[in-house]
Protein backbone atom coordinates (compact mmCIF):
# COMPACT_ATOMS: atom_id res chain seq x y z
CA UNK A 1 0.00 0.00 0.00
CA UNK A 2 1.38 3.43 -0.90
CA UNK A 3 -0.57 5.71 1.43
CA UNK A 4 1.62 8.40 2.95
CA UNK A 5 -0.87 8.90 5.76
CA UNK A 6 -0.83 5.20 6.65
CA UNK A 7 2.98 5.08 6.55
CA UNK A 8 3.32 8.11 8.82
CA UNK A 9 0.55 7.07 11.20
CA UNK A 10 1.67 3.51 11.73
CA UNK A 11 5.08 4.56 12.98
CA UNK A 12 3.35 6.27 15.92
CA UNK A 13 0.62 3.69 16.37
CA UNK A 14 3.10 0.83 16.81
CA UNK A 15 4.53 2.46 19.92
CA UNK A 16 1.10 3.14 21.36
CA UNK A 17 -0.12 -0.39 20.66
CA UNK A 18 3.00 -1.95 22.22
CA UNK A 19 2.57 0.23 25.30
CA UNK A 20 -1.12 -0.68 25.55
CA UNK A 21 -0.29 -4.38 25.09
CA UNK A 22 2.17 -4.24 28.00
CA UNK A 23 -0.50 -2.55 30.10
CA UNK A 24 -2.95 -5.35 29.23
CA UNK A 25 -0.29 -7.96 30.04
CA UNK A 26 0.42 -6.52 33.48
CA UNK A 27 -3.18 -6.03 34.48
CA UNK A 28 -4.06 -9.68 33.64
CA UNK A 29 -5.39 -12.14 36.33
CA UNK A 30 -6.82 -9.41 38.58
CA UNK A 31 -8.94 -7.94 35.80
CA UNK A 32 -9.59 -8.91 32.18
CA UNK A 33 -6.36 -9.04 30.24
CA UNK A 34 -3.20 -11.04 30.37
CA UNK A 35 -0.59 -12.55 28.12
CA UNK A 36 -2.86 -13.71 25.32
CA UNK A 37 -4.72 -10.47 24.70
CA UNK A 38 -1.56 -8.43 25.27
CA UNK A 39 0.31 -10.49 22.67
CA UNK A 40 -2.51 -10.03 20.17
CA UNK A 41 -2.54 -6.27 20.66
CA UNK A 42 1.25 -6.06 20.34
CA UNK A 43 1.23 -8.15 17.18
CA UNK A 44 -1.52 -5.93 15.76
CA UNK A 45 0.86 -2.99 15.91
CA UNK A 46 3.47 -4.75 13.81
CA UNK A 47 0.85 -6.14 11.42
CA UNK A 48 -0.38 -2.61 10.83
CA UNK A 49 3.23 -1.51 10.32
CA UNK A 50 3.75 -4.31 7.79
CA UNK A 51 0.63 -3.25 5.89
CA UNK A 52 1.70 0.38 5.80
CA UNK A 53 5.43 0.14 5.27
CA UNK A 54 6.06 -3.37 3.96
CA UNK A 55 7.03 -6.64 5.55
CA UNK A 56 10.77 -6.17 5.14
CA UNK A 57 10.63 -2.84 6.97
CA UNK A 58 8.47 -4.39 9.72
CA UNK A 59 11.00 -7.20 10.15
CA UNK A 60 13.78 -4.62 10.45
CA UNK A 61 11.78 -2.68 13.04
CA UNK A 62 11.20 -5.87 15.05
CA UNK A 63 14.97 -6.66 14.93
CA UNK A 64 14.41 -10.26 16.07
CA UNK A 65 12.87 -13.05 14.05
CA UNK A 66 9.30 -13.67 15.23
CA UNK A 67 9.98 -17.43 15.46
CA UNK A 68 12.75 -16.70 17.95
CA UNK A 69 10.40 -14.54 20.02
CA UNK A 70 7.85 -17.38 20.12
CA UNK A 71 10.46 -19.97 21.12
CA UNK A 72 11.85 -17.77 23.90
CA UNK A 73 8.31 -17.22 25.17
CA UNK A 74 7.66 -20.94 25.19
CA UNK A 75 10.82 -21.48 27.22
CA UNK A 76 9.83 -18.77 29.71
CA UNK A 77 6.34 -20.26 30.13
CA UNK A 78 7.81 -23.72 30.66
CA UNK A 79 10.32 -22.39 33.20
CA UNK A 80 7.48 -20.70 35.11
CA UNK A 81 5.58 -23.99 35.20
CA UNK A 82 8.60 -25.96 36.37
CA UNK A 83 9.46 -23.46 39.12
CA UNK A 84 6.87 -25.02 41.40
CA UNK A 85 8.83 -28.29 41.42
CA UNK A 86 11.62 -26.56 43.38
CA UNK A 87 9.15 -26.02 46.23
CA UNK A 88 7.68 -29.53 46.10
CA UNK A 89 4.39 -28.41 44.55
CA UNK A 90 2.68 -29.79 41.43
CA UNK A 91 3.67 -28.31 38.07
CA UNK A 92 2.23 -24.90 37.19
CA UNK A 93 1.34 -24.11 40.81
CA UNK A 94 1.74 -20.38 41.38
CA UNK A 95 4.62 -19.28 43.59
CA UNK A 96 4.90 -15.77 45.05
CA UNK A 97 7.87 -13.74 46.21
CA UNK A 98 7.25 -10.54 48.16
CA UNK A 99 9.85 -7.78 47.82
CA UNK A 100 10.25 -5.08 50.51
CA UNK A 101 8.04 -6.98 52.93
CA UNK A 102 7.43 -5.29 56.28
CA UNK A 103 5.21 -6.10 59.27
CA UNK A 104 2.46 -3.76 58.06
CA UNK A 105 2.76 -4.33 54.31
CA UNK A 106 3.23 -7.47 52.25
CA UNK A 107 5.42 -5.59 49.79
CA UNK A 108 5.55 -5.96 46.03
CA UNK A 109 4.28 -9.38 44.93
CA UNK A 110 6.14 -11.14 42.12
CA UNK A 111 4.70 -14.44 40.95
CA UNK A 112 5.38 -17.27 38.56
CA UNK A 113 1.90 -16.55 37.20
CA UNK A 114 3.19 -13.22 35.83
CA UNK A 115 6.26 -14.97 34.38
CA UNK A 116 3.96 -17.51 32.70
CA UNK A 117 1.85 -14.67 31.29
CA UNK A 118 4.97 -13.01 29.89
CA UNK A 119 5.82 -16.29 28.18
CA UNK A 120 2.32 -16.54 26.72
CA UNK A 121 2.59 -12.93 25.55
CA UNK A 122 5.80 -13.68 23.67
CA UNK A 123 4.44 -16.93 22.17
CA UNK A 124 1.30 -15.24 20.86
CA UNK A 125 3.23 -12.18 19.65
CA UNK A 126 5.82 -14.26 17.81
CA UNK A 127 3.47 -16.82 16.31
CA UNK A 128 0.97 -14.24 15.00
CA UNK A 129 3.77 -12.24 13.41
CA UNK A 130 5.31 -15.36 11.90
CA UNK A 131 2.01 -16.25 10.24
CA UNK A 132 1.18 -12.76 9.06
CA UNK A 133 4.67 -11.99 7.74
CA UNK A 134 4.71 -15.29 5.84
CA UNK A 135 1.31 -14.57 4.27
CA UNK A 136 2.25 -10.96 3.52
CA UNK A 137 5.48 -12.00 1.78
CA UNK A 138 3.59 -14.46 -0.38
CA UNK A 139 1.32 -11.78 -1.80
Amino acid sequence: MNSIILRAGTKYLVGLLILFSIYMLLRGHNEPGGGFIGGLIGATGFVLYALGCGTSEAREALRIEPQTVAMVGLGIALAAGLAAAFFGDPLFTGQWLFINETEDDKGIPLSTVLVFDIGVYLVVFGSILTLVFAMEEEL
